[in-house]
This record gives structure tokens, sequence and C-alpha cells, in this order.
């Protein structure tokens, strides 16, 4: 493996000159699990972060059916029409046991794939959102010092996905349809909470008065949560992803948020916020990575995993025993 493994000014140089191998190469790095490969990416990453920052981050989520992958393809189409250089990326902490959506997109997206300004990156597969998020992460940092400008993040799966994606964009759009019934139902209050847009897909044909009614009861049901830190509330918008309809409005809307956001400081502030939680996020996660590594850990594990199962130990108090063995803390130093 070491063998193909190019030196971090290669992986620095090729990425700042926008090749493309090379750029999969480094987010193959980032993306490796052994340690000799995460010590290089740390300073390729390194090397980058001077260059990276210059994009905007939009973050994409849907309920299943909603045409994400349409949708997407049809907006970066239109995106990379106007000039900018789009990347499109995903979190799926689910795709190891669901084999998620995003690992056919390159197919269904062929036009957008094959196009030069356009780069498209499959999730990787695992279950652990910490892990996958922070290369998710990596990975666009890596694709801005590339020189692209527009980052779509895509939730491939569901739940805290969305809070993950939240984490790391600067605009977070909700993909909705419509002719549901309730259009409320089944809607996650914490998802609308945490948007600054929904569409309405596949606003077309005969449904483009359903798409309009239910854009009216969205932009209502909106307007009774609180309103944002920012002072920004939120829009919604409709489109049709196959008709390529409505997408010059939803671009519209993102960049009049982005010169507002940029105007009132908040676009900074959320970024800074952002890499603090970065930071305590990636603590967390290598911790509890390297705790379950740990030989005493694991080996204490498989002794008390069949009473924790059946109930006889306390699984509260045997957590504690497992992180104070970890850390090696004596009962006289609590």
């Amino acid at each position: 493996m070491a063998k193909n493994r190019l030196s971090v000014s290669e992986y620095i140089q090729g990425v700042l000159h926008s090749d493309r191998v090379i750029l999969s190469r480094a987010i193959t790095l980032v993306e490796s699990t052994l340690y000799s490969d995460q010590l290089i990416a740390e300073k390729v990453m390194e090397g980058i972060l001077p260059y990276s920052g210059n994009s905007i981050r939009i973050g994409i989520t849907g309920v299943p059916g909603v045409g994400k992958s349409t949708f997407i393809e049809s907006f970066g189409k239109a995106l990379v029409d106007k000039a900018h250089k789009v990347a499109v990326l995903a979190v799926d902490p689910s795709s190891q046991q669901s084999h998620g959506s995003i690992l056919g997109d390159k197919t269904r997206m062929e036009n957008l794939a094959s196009d030069k300004r356009a780069y498209i990156r499959p999730s990787p597969a695992g279950s652990n959102l910490g892990g996958v998020s922070a290369r998710t992460r990596e990975g666009m940092l890596l694709c801005e010092a590339a020189g692209f400008d527009v980052i779509l993040i895509e939730t491939v799966g569901v739940g805290q996905s969305e809070i993950a994606v939240k984490g790391m964009v600067d605009f977070f759009l909700l993909l909705m349809l419509a002719g549901a019934g309730d259009e409320l139902q089944g809607i996650k209050k914490g998802i609308i909470e945490i948007c600054d847009a929904m569409v309405i897909n596949k606003a077309d044909g005969v449904n483009q008065d359903a798409a309009k009614n239910a854009q009216r009861e969205y932009a209502n049901a909106l307007h009774l949560f609180p309103e944002k830190q920012n002072g920004w509330i939120p829009q919604v918008k409709t489109c049709s992803a196959v008709e390529k309809t409505g997408l010059d409005e939803i671009l519209e809307m993102i960049m009049g948020y982005r010169e507002r956001m940029l105007a009132n400081g908040y676009w900074d502030h959320n970024r800074s916020e952002q890499r603090i939680n970065w930071l305590h996020e990636h603590v967390r996660y290598l911790l509890e990575k390297r705790l379950y590594q740990n030989e005493k850990i694991k080996n204490h594990l498989d002794q008390i995993l069949p009473d924790i199962r059946s109930g006889r130990l306390s699984a509260i108090a045997k957590a504690r025993e497992l992180v104070d063995l970890f850390t090696e803390k004596s009962k006289g130093d609590k």
C-alpha cells in the first residue's frame, strides 16, 4: 500500500494544480484507516488548508423518492453553465448496511459526471458517523483547494446525517414532494428547524398546482418557527429537476443568502464555530476508536458482554469501568 503513496508535497501540488487523479488519491488517503496514511493525510491537509474555504458549501437532503440525484445533476449543470466548478460529496453512515444511493450516483449523473467542470465523489462506506463526516469535511477542503467553488454535500442516510451535514455547510436545502396528503406529515421538526430553504421538486405537469399549494403550506409552517440567529427567514421554492425549471431562482436565493450573511458577519462566524465543533467531534471520534482498539478493553469486553446482555451487570457501571480501565485511573483518583 505504502509504495502507491505519493509524497506529501506531490499530493499538495497535485491538488493545488487541480489534478483530478491526485485529488481522488488525496481523498482516498484521508479516507484510509491506516495510521501511517492518517499521518501523511494530516500533513497534506495542513498544506492545502490556506487554499481552502473559497467556496459556497450547500447541503442537500430530502425524503426518499424526492429526486435528489436528478436535482443535484440538474442544479450542478446549471451551476457549471454559469462558470462555476462543482464538487458533489456525500455523508452516508448507513451505506455499509443499505448500500445507499450515492454509490450509484456517478452512473445516474452521467452528464454531470462527464463534465470537466464537475467532480463527483461517492461516499465512503462506514457505520460511524464521526469518521464518515470527518472524511467528507476533509474531502470538501481538498476540493476547495483544487479550485471547486461550489460544494454540494448530499445526505444519503437519515437522522443524524442531516445534523452532520448542517454542521459543515453554509446553506442547508431540504427537498420535498407535493401531493402526499398532509404536506407536513412525516417531516421531522428538527430538520425543518435547521433548513435554510425548502424546495418542492417535481413541480411539473399535473403536479404544478399541488406544488404551489405545498409551497404555501410550507411557507406558513416555517413562519411558526422562531427567527434564526442569523436573521434569515427560510424560503420555499418550487422546481422541476427533470424540466430544469426553477433552478435559477434557487441559485439566486442562495447567492442572496450569501451576500446577506457576509454583510452581517454571520458567514464567517458560522464557519469559525464549525471549525471548533469539528475539533471536538473528531476528538470524541478518535477517543472512541482508540478505546475499542485497546487490547485491555477488548479482552474485558469479551468477559462482561454476556452478563450485560443478560442483565446481570449494569451497563452504565461497566461503561464507567471501561473508561477507567482505558485511562488507567484507580479508584483513589476519583
